[in-house]
């Protein structure tokens, strides 16, 4: 078999650091920034403890107000890069660069285009994100192309086992009236891009994201590899909730898959928070919005009696790893978490 010219590595495979923003304004969590910014303190403070984090500071000064959290929350900054750019947004799983291996075992930055999700206008900003992280990084950059066009993709639309299977969702990629990344692209098209960029020879489509969720049909929300031959994928037993079908339909999907090697994907099913609702709007919260870090596993809580099996789960799925919940009640308000928030820079 041909080896492919770039891998996209999984996400529990060895990280050089963790890519944060930290928001410089609260328009993402209107009536909540405060809290919000005590909430990503925490996640900072977390994820520290196991591995580098470069973070996004807009200039000096913002840099000084964040230094006043970080010590109030007695955060260290050992492990912290801090980097200087003004985003427009704090989430970076969709602004920023998605960092694959090479065949010469080098490492390359790719750049996708980024329009905020096809719904925004102020986006201009976030581009210049992967630009700035391969130049931090000392690695080369390349923009993404196909048909002579640059490609709309979120690394929040995507998830991988870095062996040739990735997973996203039709509503995302290929709904042509709301939202559409990249008009009159088909499967072929994305399935030819997954290849030369990922790595990817086998893509698993998955029908609609859930309830509440501002990107159309992000993965991140439904379904998680946690090994190269497993997923996480959220279910709703409840069958007056519009998600019990969203998601039933989606795990039929998955129970009937192949793996890159031609065999059966192992599905574990995982429940979702009760609903969370905020002036009078749904919110996308889910469990499958974890981050995996170095050695660790660190997964949002909304307070719900399902935050303990969640973690007795992942106990489970993890073994070696510390499991830890970081209450994200208010980052939610957001309309994402923690794998929205962050990305993940391979070795």
């Amino acid at each position: 078999m041909k080896i492919p010219q770039r891998i996209l590595p999984a996400e529990w495979e060895q990280h050089h650091s963790i890519l944060l923003s930290f928001p410089h304004n609260g328009k993402d969590w209107p009536g909540k920034f405060d809290a919000a910014k005590w909430a990503l303190i925490d996640f900072i403070k977390k994820v520290v403890r196991f591995e580098k984090v470069i973070l996004l500071v807009k200039d000096a000064n913002h840099l000084i107000t964040l230094k006043n959290l970080l010590d109030r929350h007695h955060v260290g900054y050992a492990n912290i890069q801090f980097v200087f750019l003004e985003t427009n947004r704090s989430w970076m799983r969709d602004s920023g660069p998605i960092v694959v291996k090479k065949k010469d075992g080098t490492s390359e930055a790719l750049k996708f285009k980024f329009n905020a999700w096809a719904k925004y206008a102020n986006f201009k900003k976030d581009q210049l994100v992967p630009d700035k992280i391969s130049e931090v990084l000392k690695i080369p950059l390349t923009e993404v192309y196909h048909r002579s066009r640059p490609v709309v993709l979120e690394g929040g639309a995507i998830d991988v086992n870095g062996r040739g299977t990735l997973i996203t969702t039709e509503e995302c990629l290929l709904d042509s009236k709301i939202q559409a990344r990249n008009k009159h692209f088909s499967k072929e098209d994305y399935q030819a891009v997954f290849k030369e960029y990922f790595g990817v020879s086998n893509v698993i489509w998955l029908h609609k994201g859930i309830v509440g969720d501002d990107t159309h049909g992000h993965v991140d929300d439904i379904c998680r590899f946690v090994n190269q031959n497993t997923v996480v994928a959220c279910v709703e037993p409840d069958t007056t909730d519009p998600n019990h079908l969203i998601l039933n339909e989606n795990l039929n999907i998955l129970n009937s898959a192949r793996l890159e090697n031609g065999n059966s994907l192992n599905v574990i099913k995982i429940p979702m928070p009760k609903p969370v609702y905020f002036e009078g709007m749904r919110l996308p919260a889910s469990y499958a919005n974890f981050l995996i870090v170095n050695n660790a596993i660190l997964f949002p809580t909304f307070n719900d009696e399902n935050d303990k099996r969640i973690y007795l789960i992942f106990q489970t799925i993890f073994p070696g790893r510390e499991i830890i919940g970081i209450h994200a009640l208010d980052l939610v308000w957001g309309l994402g978490t923690l794998h929205c928030l962050s990305h993940e820079i391979p070795v």
